[in-house]
């Protein structure tokens, strides 16, 4: 394994689905998106209106990809780049192949946040649903250590899942771990903005917000890495040079990036000692 690629996706109600599931007739946004919502408060006897994962659309698929090597018991990440797909360049079955493509290409060492029993998922069941064959995703590994076994957390890192034991302590939300560590966070924009940011047309502006997610949770496992000693003070503070200096040259690629180096320039991440 010789590289990591932190992860995240962003959905939307899948209102194709809407009437084969709730019986819904109408074809308006709203109104299928509530009769969905309806439907899985029924079905949790009133208690979350959230969709399960094969009924949500995938919009935007967003990895940061990183070279990973091990010496002397160190590891050494090196920042490649920030890549992106959304529905307005390519069809929903585009998005979850490109992920799997990936993966499957390169065996990364996958990095998330509630990726497993989210974004992975619903990638997943999308991937299912379009007939495209990830053998290498189920066959790669062992026994013990592979994509698909939960704790194995060199093939996939969900940091929600990790930092709280596996459930044993509180599963943080990100923004609230981003509070907790100093770090710049979701810039004013959290997942519940997605669904109304696309009803106007906002792609953009979702990618933009996928990407801070994917830089959040990037920033998120550097930190877990240093305290664990899996990577050196040294290379840490690489890694944040490297980060910033990348941000700083693709400045025109999202302009969210010129907020997320402002508030990461004041933040005490930069100056552990």
């Amino acid at each position: 394994m010789d590289s990591v690629v932190v992860f995240d996706v962003e959905t939307i109600p899948d209102t194709d689905l809407c009437a084969a599931l709730t019986g819904c007739k109408s074809d308006n946004l709203d109104e299928m998106r509530s009769a969905m919502e309806d439907y899985h408060l029924r079905i949790t006897d009133g208690k979350n209106p959230f969709l399960r994962q094969p009924f949500h659309k995938v919009i935007v698929v967003s990895l940061l990809k990183a070279t990973l090597a091990v010496k002397n018991g160190y590891e050494f990440l090196e920042l490649k780049k920030i890549a992106s797909g959304d529905i307005e360049s390519y069809a929903e079955k585009e998005l979850v192949q490109f992920f799997f493509d990936h993966v499957c290409k390169s065996l990364p060492r996958l990095v998330s946040y509630n990726g497993r029993a989210f974004d992975l998922s619903v990638l997943k069941y999308k991937a299912m649903r379009y007939g495209i064959v990830a053998r290498d995703f189920y066959y790669s590994g062992d026994k013990w250590s592979n994509y698909n076994n939960r704790y194995s957390a060199d093939w996939h890192t969900d940091l929600i899942e990790v930092l709280s034991d596996y459930g044993s302590s509180a599963r943080m939300k990100m923004s609230e771990l981003c509070v907790a560590f100093g770090l710049p966070g979701k810039l004013g924009i959290d997942g519940a903005n997605v669904v109304s940011m696309y009803d106007q047309g906002k792609i953009n502006e979702i990618k933009y917000y996928c990407e801070i997610d994917v830089l959040n949770t990037y920033m998120i496992y550097l930190i877990m890495l240093r305290h664990q000693g899996r990577i050196s003070s040294d290379s840490y503070t690489r890694n944040l040079n490297e980060l910033q200096f990348y941000l700083n040259e693709n400045l025109d690629k999202n302009p969210s990036y010129r907020e997320f180096l402002q508030l990461l320039d004041r933040s005490p991440v930069l100056h552990f000692k």
